[in-house]
C-alpha cells in the first residue's frame, strides 16, 4: 500500500461537530470529529503511528488507521464504533465470554505485529522517563498495546473487537503483555481495590479462563504469578518516575495512592501465589 511516511502526512478532511470523549488518565482533549478521534500530538506519535500503518497492512482490524495530523497539529485517528467501558468499569465488562474474548483478540494483535521494524529513531512513551531504580527489561519480541484496560477495548455484542488509545505501546514480549492484559481485566488485584461492580469475581477462575483462551504454554502458566509479583516492582519504580518526570495525569494518580494500590497487589499475588498457580495449572 503506498502511502506518505507519517512524519509528512496531513489530514484535510470533514471537519464537523466536536463530541468531547472521556479523558484518559494522562490524555486529555481527546475528540470525535465526524468517524474521526482527535488526540494531542505527542512525542510517540509518529512511532505509533507507523506500528498502526503496520497492523493495517497485516490486516489486523481491530485498531484504529492513522490518517495524519489536522490543521490544529492533532493526531487523526479512524474512530471504532462500539460500547468501551467507564472509569470504573460497569458488571457488564465482567462477563467472562468478554475476557476470553480480550484474551483472544491480544493474541490476533502480537500475530500481527511480527514483522513489525520500528522507524530509525522510534520514541515510544518508556523513553520519556529515566528510571533510576534497576529495571531489568526481558528482550522485546513485537511491538505491542501495553494499556489493554476496560476502557481500551472496543466491545460488539458482549466480544471485543478492537483496541483504543495506543499511547503507551512499545517492544515487549507476548507473556509480558499477556500479564499486563489479564491484570487489568481479571483483575489481578487485592481485593479491596477491585471496582464496585466487579466485587463478586472468581479472579483464580478467571486468570484460568485468560490463560485458555489467549494459549500460555505450561511453561508460561508456571511463570506467570511470579512475572507478577517481579513487574510490580518494575510498575512502582515507573510510576514513581512518571509522577515526578511527567507531571499532569501521571502525577494526580500517584498523589491519588497509585503506588500504594501497587504494593497492595504485590502483597496480594505473593500471598495468593499457590492457589492462583493451582488454577493455572489444573
Amino acid at each position: 500500500m503506498q502511502r506518505h511516511p507519517v512524519q509528512r502526512r496531513r489530514f484535510t478532511g470533514f471537519d464537523g461537530p466536536v463530541v468531547q470523549l472521556p479523558s484518559g488518565d494522562v490524555t486529555e482533549g481527546v475528540v470525535r470529529v465526524g468517524e474521526t478521534v482527535r488526540r494531542p500530538h505527542q512525542p510517540q506519535s509518529l512511532s505509533v503511528a507507523a506500528y498502526l500503518d503496520h497492523l493495517e497492512d497485516a490486516g489486523f482490524e481491530g485498531s484504529p488507521r492513522y490518517l495524519g495530523r489536522d490543521a490544529q497539529g492533532r493526531d487523526v485517528l479512524t474512530f471504532l464504533p462500539g460500547d468501551v467501558a467507564g472509569d470504573p468499569p460497569q458488571a457488564w465488562a465482567a462477563d467472562d465470554r468478554l475476557l476470553a474474548s480480550v484474551a483472544r483478540l491480544l493474541r490476533r494483535l502480537h500475530a500481527a505485529s511480527e514483522g513489525f521494524v520500528p522507524p530509525p529513531g522510534a520514541v515510544w512513551r518508556r523513553d520519556l522517563v529515566r528510571v533510576p531504580a534497576p529495571v531489568h527489561d526481558p528482550e522485546p519480541e513485537v511491538v505491542s498495546h501495553l494499556d489493554v484496560t476496560p476502557q481500551n477495548v472496543v466491545v460488539r455484542d458482549g466480544q471485543a473487537v478492537g483496541f483504543v488509545d495506543f499511547d503507551l505501546a512499545g517492544p515487549t514480549t507476548r507473556v509480558l503483555d499477556a500479564w499486563n492484559t489479564a491484570m487489568h481485566w481479571v483483575p489481578m488485584r487485592d481485593p479491596a481495590d477491585l471496582w464496585p461492580a466487579w466485587q463478586r469475581v472468581d479472579q483464580p477462575h478467571r486468570l484460568r479462563l485468560f490463560a485458555d483462551a489467549y494459549g500460555l504454554t505450561s511453561g508460561e502458566r508456571e511463570r506467570l504469578v511470579d512475572l507478577g509479583i517481579e513487574r510490580a516492582e518494575v510498575t512502582w519504580h515507573r510510576m514513581r518516575a512518571s509522577a515526578e518526570q511527567l507531571g499532569g495525569g501521571w502525577a494526580r494518580m500517584w498523589a491519588d495512592g497509585a503506588g500504594d494500590a501497587i504494593r497492595r497487589r504485590q502483597a496480594w499475588l505473593r500471598r495468593e501465589r499457590e492457589r492462583l498457580a493451582r488454577a493455572l495449572m489444573a
